[in-house]
């Protein structure tokens, strides 16, 4: 399933830059202005991660982490602080509370992602190893192929992992964007895959029931497919449901894979694949069509509501990712005419 992380950070716009960048990488945001906020938050939701400022109104980041600490059910929660703080001191005072990792400000974004993925993939790895210890049985089906749940968001077909009670237990990134269309597959609130007429519910149910049973003899054939049409007019969608696993699923393992295609599906706007083709994180690239549009340093931190310090550190990642003599290429991928920065 989908990490989620709540972002704790009293600085508006820097808060919401990293939440951006967070979604953008796949994960679900909530996002808190200070501790008390955030400590209200956590008492009502389950979080994988907390990313969290030090300095705040109300409550400082070092006291929600020592409440959070003491909390039933929370004691576990990656914590990672946010901080301009980087005195001995203050890391010590941290480590104290419990902190699990820090990130200085100004944020690297990449640094980021990288810190969060990392500390995610070790908390899986530590659970996975306390279920194969009760299990007395290697790593289940379902955390092999969630923990491949970002290369599944790359692909352009929606996949949907499925249990062996129908219901939806991962959907990858074009899934979830098909299911917010709500033209020709739909989510019940049970977490049950829907066509948008009786039959063609029924036909998503037959091959998956087939999918279920052949997973459940060992057998790898996919048990089908099923054309769901679109009250909008579109082509139809194209389903097909293959077993997964050699026997049984356990509760809460995957037995089914649905692979849904969109015949109409276009990649997505050149900016978003020249950040892809170069690595760019969002911010990165809003700044590289602010460059284009010939704004100054100055008037982008304006426009996006950013400090000067923020704006010339995003720059310098900018220009360490595309190498001198390629910069040019880079620009003129955006808006198809070359162009120099150093003319800029």
């Amino acid at each position: 399933m989908t990490a989620t992380i709540l972002c704790v950070e009293d600085e508006t716009d820097l808060r919401a830059d990293i939440c951006e960048e967070l979604v953008a990488a796949g994960y679900e945001v909530d996002e808190a202005g200070n501790g008390q906020e955030a400590l209200e938050l956590l008492r009502g939701k389950r979080y994988d991660l907390v990313l969290c400022d030090i300095t705040m109104p109300k409550m400082s980041g070092l006291e929600l982490l020592r409440q959070v600490r003491q909390e039933p059910g929370l004691g576990e929660l990656p914590f990672v602080f946010l901080t301009a703080l980087a005195g001995r001191r203050d890391i010590i005072a941290g480590k104290e509370a419990g902190v699990d990792d820090y990130l200085t400000k100004p944020i690297d974004f990449d640094l980021m992602l990288i810190t969060i993925a990392a500390r995610l993939d070790q908390v899986a790895r530590i659970k996975g190893a306390a279920t194969r210890d009760n299990a007395g049985h290697g790593p289940g089906l379902r955390a092999g192929l969630l923990g491949a749940g970002e290369a599944l968001n790359r692909i352009a077909v929606g996949v949907f992992l499925i249990d062996s009670e129908r219901k939806v237990l991962f959907r990858n990134r074009r899934a979830e964007e098909l299911l917010d269309e709500a033209d020709g597959i739909t989510l019940s609130r049970e977490d049950l895959l829907r066509g948008e007429k009786p039959q063609q519910t029924q036909a998503l149910r037959d091959i998956v029931d087939i999918a279920i049973a052949r997973a459940a003899a060992g057998d790898r054939q996919a048990s089908g497919a099923v054309a769901l049409t679109r009250s909008s007019g579109r082509r139809a969608l194209f389903a097909v449901a293959c077993p997964l696993g050699r026997g049984p699923a356990q509760p809460g393992e995957p037995a089914v894979g649905l692979f849904v295609t969109d015949p109409e599906w276009r990649p997505h706007a050149t900016a978003e694949a020249v950040a892809q083709l170069y690595g760019l994180s969002p911010a990165e690239t809003r700044l590289a069509q602010a460059l284009v549009r010939g704004l100054r340093l100055d008037e982008i931190a304006d426009e996006f509501g950013l400090s000067r310090n923020t704006v010339s550190y995003t720059l310098k990642n900018l220009f360490r990712k595309t190498e001198t003599d390629r910069q040019a290429d880079l620009m003129s991928l955006f808006i198809g005419n070359p162009m120099s920065l150093k003319d800029g």
